[in-house]
């Protein structure tokens, strides 16, 4: 059962409604030679000392049937027996059928920093009718709130990427916690681009990670977002981009690293109604030619990823005897937000009462860093030294892994698809609107 609702529904579950009837064929008389051990459900076979339902199979043993509880179907999402629960998007937003996956790295040693020189350029871009637009995301303003979700977004055919030019870098950020909106090819290796702000608002424009791919080697490529609006960023005192290469990843196992020079953070002319924007921007050579790479604010984490994990835990015999996976709830777009009991199983003996610790990560989806805070402590609280299993004999650990799923696959930076911050909402009373943190305070509570 879900945590706190009684009357929850798990049509997202892996086994699916049509499983409910999978003994249909069964409804005709059974004949007295029937094999042993087949299975008949329990509306299967008219006869008023069985209600209608598919929760009791029938066993034939021994000349008689002889009836039990079907096995409970599954809560988790993270099943071993079937695919993972899919993700569920906004019904407009495109999605590509490629599932994008990065190798986990760490680098040997700590990346520098970027030391500024003082002659870094702030690049302007007035409006100009001959520059190449060469990426440009559906408009995701169809309606002016959430309405439904679709597993896989719209299903109308995508529209392909501009390619006119053999030099042109391609783009692409329709996957799970992309961001990008538009791209502008303003001269041979030199693109302005625009993130896109989180759906159903004007604003919350920091969190980037898009594909490029038709890339050319040893040339120095210039990129600049210009619709940020903060006016103060660590891209400032030496943060620079992330940057992923396939063909590094799979000839050398790099994976996520740090990159960029002529880095600058500064405020455009773009602004409108008094309110600035900002830019940023940096120079950048590829490591090989035709390879396909990818650019981020911070370490991609995505709903899929901590789906694959708490299957990994669900599936290992030691683990999943003290952590126990569950749905809190479900979001506006019906994905799963999963809660997650650790603590050593009390023997019947063992009468104390264990106070309980709750933890919650990515309130908001662009600070990835949580999920991996998240993962080390999981990491840690679920390994077998004797300071963890100490833990987990002395305290009740709950755990919300991810409250804002909806965001991080949507690739927002700060809200939910209410379009509202869920961190500003923890005292809001409306169970719908805010399912996840109506949830988790609501378990604090009990």
């Amino acid at each position: 059962m879900s945590e706190d609702s009684e009357k929850e529904d798990y049509s997202d579950r892996t086994i699916s409604d049509e499983d409910e009837s999978d003994e249909d064929t069964f409804v005709k008389f059974v004949s007295e030679d029937i094999h042993h051990c087949t299975l008949l459900t329990a509306d299967s076979i008219v006869d008023p000392f069985f209600p209608r339902t598919t929760q009791i199979l029938l066993e034939y043993q021994l000349g008689r049937w002889v009836p039990r509880l079907r096995e409970p179907r599954d809560l988790y999402g993270v099943s071993s027996s079937g695919p993972l629960s899919p993700t569920r998007w906004p019904y407009h937003c495109e999605v590509i059928d490629e599932k994008v996956q990065h190798i986990d790295w760490t680098p040997f040693f700590p990346e520098p920093v970027y030391i500024p020189t003082g002659l870094e350029m702030e690049p302007l871009y007035p409006n100009s009718k001959e520059d190449t637009v060469v990426y440009l995301a559906e408009d995701a303003y169809k309606e002016p709130c959430f309405v439904y979700s679709r597993v896989g977004g719209n299903r109308t055919p995508l529209k392909q990427p501009v390619d006119n030019c053999d030099n042109t870098l391609m783009f692409e950020a329709r996957f799970e916690s992309g961001n990008l909106q538009k791209v502008v090819k303003v001269a041979e290796y030199e693109y302005q681009l625009t993130v896109r702000p989180d759906l159903f608002t004007n604003k919350h424009t920091q969190w980037f990670y898009f594909q490029v791919t038709n890339t050319k080697a040893e040339m120095v490529y210039r990129f600049t977002i210009v619709n940020f609006t903060k006016p103060a960023s660590l891209y400032n005192r030496g943060m620079r981009p992330l940057f992923y290469s396939e063909k590094e990843a799979k000839a050398h196992q790099i994976g996520w690293q740090r990159i960029g020079d002529q880095i600058k953070y500064y405020r455009n002319n773009l602004g409108q109604d008094g309110h600035h924007l900002f830019s940023l921007t940096w120079t950048f050579q590829f490591p090989h030619n035709k390879d396909t790479c990818y650019f981020a604010h911070c370490y991609p984490y995505t709903y899929t990823n901590l789906q694959e994990y708490l299957s990994g835990i669900n599936n290992d015999p030691i683990r999943s005897k003290f952590c126990k996976i569950r749905v809190l709830c479900h979001t506006l777009a019906r994905n799963m937000v999963y809660v997650l009991t650790i603590t050593t199983p009390l023997k019947n003996t063992d009468s104390r009462k264990r106070k309980a610790v709750i933890l919650t990560a990515r309130v908001h989806p662009g600070e990835t860093n949580s999920s991996w805070i998240m993962k080390g402590f999981l990491d840690y609280i679920l390994g077998d030294s004797s300071d963890a299993q100490l833990l987990r004999d002395t305290f009740v650990f709950k755990v919300v892994p991810m409250l804002n799923p909806d965001g991080v696959i949507v690739g927002n930076y700060r809200c939910s698809l209410s379009g509202q911050d869920l961190n500003r909402n923890y005292t809001s009373l409306l169970k719908e609107t805010f399912p996840s943190v109506w949830y988790t305070r609501n378990m604090i509570h009990r």
